[in-house]
C-alpha cells in the first residue's frame, strides 16, 4: 500500500511505529505477558482496609489525560475498563525519562495495547485504579479508533451507523458498550441447550455440511462444485435427514448445532447463513415434543434473563410453560374468516386472489395455505404459540395425523411474530415417504424451485427401519434475538452477510501511466481527490502543479516536481481520453 493511500493520522502512526523501532522498542513483541487480574474483577474485590495489592494488567489504551508529569489512562481489557495512573519517576526511576517523555507521552496512541505492573489504590475522587510501576507496549494500532464520548451518561461521537457497525464489528465490539453483552448472551443461550440435552441423554454430532442432495427442507440452496469428483454439491439447508439416518443406527436421541445455508434474501430475519439446533429423539411424538420445548425454553430464558419473561421491543414477552396451541387451518379461519379445510386447490387460489397475494400457478396447496398463513396471522402471535396440524402437502417428511385425514402431525412454534421451530412425528412409513417425495418432484416440474429432491439413500435407510421419532429444528439466531432483546438478526450475528462494500471509483495506476503519468504521482494526485483522469482534464497547469507540490512537500516525499508542460500534457490526454469515451458511448 502506498503511504498516500492511508489518512493524516494513520501516517502519523506509522511514522511512530518506525520510531519506536529505531528506539530498539519492538511494537508487537513475541514475549508472554502474564497477566494476574481483570479490570472488573479488581474493582469488585477492592476494600479500602486490605493491604495493598500488586497486579499484572493488560489491555488496549481508551483514553489518555496527561498533566505534565502524571498522567491517568482508561484501560480496556476483556472485562471492562479500569482507570491507570501513571507518572514519569514511577516508570522512569532512573534518569533516562525517555519512556514516559518520548514513548507514552508522543509515540503510544488510543487504542494501543499496553502491559502495566503496578497496586491497586482509590483516588482522592473516589474512583478504584491501579497506580503503574512499570509499562510495556504489547501492540500498536495503526488506524484511529472511533471515540464515543460520554458526558453526565449520554453518548457522543457515537459509531452507529449499522453498515459500518456490521461490517466492522471489531471496531463496534471495542468502543460500543453492550454489544459484546449480546454475544456472551448467545454463548449462554446455546451453552445452555446443550446442557438440557446432555442432561437428558441425548448426543451431539456432526453430519456433513456439503451434501449430494440438498434435503430435510423446503428452501432453494447454495451450489458449489467438488473439484475432486468433479460433480455440483450443495451446502446443506438441513440437518435432518442425516441426523434420522442416525436414528436408523440405533441411537436413541442425536442433535446438531450447526450452520445450514439457504440461498435466499437477507433482511431483519434472515440470514443466508443461520444456525440451528436439530433434535431427534425415538420413541416420541410431537405432543412429546411441545412440553420438551417449553421446558426447554424456559430454562434459556432464566438462564439469560433471571426470570422466564423477556421484554422485545414494546412487546413482554413470557416463556413461562404451556403455550398456547392452534391448529393452522382454525388459525387462518381465525383471522381471515375463510375456513381452508376441505376447500381444493383451486377454491383457496381463488381466496388468496381475492386478498390481494402473489400467487401462481405454480403454487400447489400447501405453499397457498403457508402464503395465507404468512400474510394474516404468522405477525399476529407474539407469545408463544405452537401452530399445529399443517396440511400434508405441506410437511413432506411428517407422519400423516392419527385422527385428521389430510392433515398431519407437525407444530412451528410462534413467537413474537416469527417462526422459531418447527417440529414433527417424523414419517417413518418408507413407502409413503418416497410418495410424498415424488409430489415434491410433481411441485419442481411446475417450476417450485424450493421442492425437494428424492433422496434414495434415505428412503433406503427408512426401508431398514426407523422406530417412532419425534425431531425439532430451532433458529439459534432468532432464539438469541428473543433471549436478548434484539429485534434485528444482524445484531445477534458477528459477522452477519453484506452487499459488497462501496468502492470510490478510481482509474487504475496502469491508466494514469498511459497519459503519462508516473506511479508515484498517480497516488499523488489521488490525495490531492483526483481519482479519475477525467477529473482533471479542466484544470490550469500551473494550478494542479501547485496543487500536488502541497501534498509532495507536505508529506516530505522528496519526488522530483513535474514541469508546467509535463502536467498540461495529462491535462491534454485526459481531456482526449474523455472525448473518446463520450464519442464510444
Amino acid at each position: 500500500m502506498n503511504v498516500l493511500e492511508l489518512s493524516e493520522q494513520e501516517i502519523v502512526r506509522r511514522q511512530s511505529l518506525q520510531e519506536l523501532r529505531d528506539m530498539g522498542i519492538e511494537p508487537y513483541p513475541a514475549a508472554e505477558f502474564p497477566t494476574n487480574a481483570f479490570s472488573e474483577d479488581i474493582k469488585n474485590a477492592f476494600k479500602d482496609e486490605d493491604e495493598k495489592r500488586e497486579v499484572v494488567i493488560a489491555g488496549r489504551m481508551m483514553s489518555r489525560r496527561v498533566m505534565g508529569k502524571a498522567s491517568f489512562v482508561e484501560l480496556q481489557d476483556s472485562k471492562g475498563r479500569i482507570q491507570v495512573y501513571i507518572t514519569r519517576d514511577d516508570i522512569c526511576p532512573e534518569e533516562d525519562k525517555t519512556l514516559y517523555n518520548t514513548v507514552f507521552k508522543r509515540l503510544l496512541d488510543i487504542g494501543d495495547f499496553i502491559g502495566v505492573k503496578g497496586f491497586v489504590f482509590r483516588t482522592q475522587t473516589g474512583e478504584i485504579s491501579v497506580h503503574a510501576q512499570s509499562l510495556t507496549l504489547l501492540s500498536k494500532s495503526l488506524k484511529p479508533l472511533p471515540i464515543v464520548k460520554y458526558k453526565d451518561g449520554v453518548a457522543y461521537d457515537k459509531f452507529d451507523d449499522p453498515e459500518l457497525r456490521f461490517r466492522q464489528r471489531y471496531v463496534d465490539l471495542i468502543v460500543n458498550d453492550g454489544v459484546k453483552d449480546t454475544f456472551l448472551q448467545r454463548a449462554t443461550v446455546v451453552r445452555t441447550i446443550r446442557r438440557v440435552l446432555d442432561e437428558a441423554g441425548y448426543t451431539e454430532v456432526e453430519t456433513p455440511t456439503l451434501q449430494a442432495i440438498a434435503g430435510g427442507a423446503s428452501a432453494r440452496p447454495f451450489i458449489t462444485h467438488f473439484n475432486a469428483l468433479n460433480v455440483d454439491m450443495y451446502m446443506r439447508i438441513a440437518t435432518e435427514l442425516y441426523l434420522k439416518r442416525l436414528i436408523v443406527g440405533g441411537f436413541e436421541g442425536v442433535y446438531e448445532i450447526g450452520k445450514n445455508f439457504r440461498n435466499e434474501g437477507m433482511d431483519r430475519n434472515h440470514n443466508p447463513e443461520f444456525t440451528c439446533m436439530e433434535l431427534y429423539v425415538q420413541y416420541k411424538d410431537y405432543n412429546w415434543m411441545m412440553s420438551f420445548t417449553e421446558k426447554l425454553l424456559e430454562t434459556v430464558c432464566i438462564a439469560v434473563n433471571g426470570s422466564t419473561e423477556r421484554k422485545v421491543g414494546d412487546n413482554v414477552i413470557s416463556f413461562k410453560a404451556p403455550y398456547r396451541r392452534l391448529p393452522i387451518l382454525d388459525a387462518i379461519k381465525e383471522k381471515t374468516g375463510f375456513d381452508c379445510n376441505g376447500k381444493s386447490e383451486e377454491e383457496i387460489r381463488a381466496f388468496c386472489l381475492e386478498k390481494g397475494l402473489e400467487v401462481d400457478e405454480t403454487f400447489g396447496k400447501g405453499k397457498l395455505i403457508d402464503e395465507l398463513f404468512g400474510e394474516f396471522c404468522e405477525g399476529t402471535f407474539i407469545q408463544p404459540t405452537f401452530i399445529t396440524d399443517y396440511p400434508v402437502e405441506m410437511s413432506p417428511l411428517t407422519k400423516m395425523h392419527r385422527s385428521k385425514p389430510g392433515l398431519t402431525e407437525r407444530f412451528e412454534l410462534m413467537v413474537n411474530g416469527k417462526e422459531l421451530a418447527n417440529a414433527y412425528s417424523e414419517l417413518n412409513d418408507p413407502l409413503d415417504q418416497e410418495e410424498r417425495f415424488k409430489e415434491q418432484m410433481r411441485l419442481a416440474d411446475k417450476g417450485d424451485d424450493e421442492a425437494m429432491i428424492i433422496d434414495q439413500d434415505f428412503l433406503r435407510a427408512l426401508q431398514y427401519g426407523m422406530p417412532p421419532t419425534s425431531g425439532i429444528g430451532i433458529g439459534i439466531d432468532r432464539l438469541v434475538m428473543l433471549m436478548t432483546g434484539q429485534t434485528t438478526i444482524q445484531e445477534v450475528l458477528f459477522f452477519p452477510q453484506m452487499k459488497p462494500e462501496k468502492k470510490i471509483p478510481q482509474s487504475s495506476i496502469k491508466e494514469w501511466g498511459e497519459i503519462g503519468v508516473s506511479e508515484e504521482w498517480a497516488y499523488v494526485l489521488r490525495k490531492a481527490g483526483f481519482n479519475l483522469i477525467s477529473d482533471i482534464r479542466d484544470e490550469k497547469a500551473q494550478g494542479l502543479q501547485q496543487k500536488i507540490g502541497d501534498i509532495n512537500k507536505k508529506y516530505k516525499l522528496g519526488y522530483e516536481k513535474p514541469s508546467v508542460n509535463d502536467i498540461q500534457a495529462w491535462i491534454d490526454a485526459a481531456a482526449n481520453v474523455a472525448v473518446v469515451t463520450e464519442e464510444a458511448e
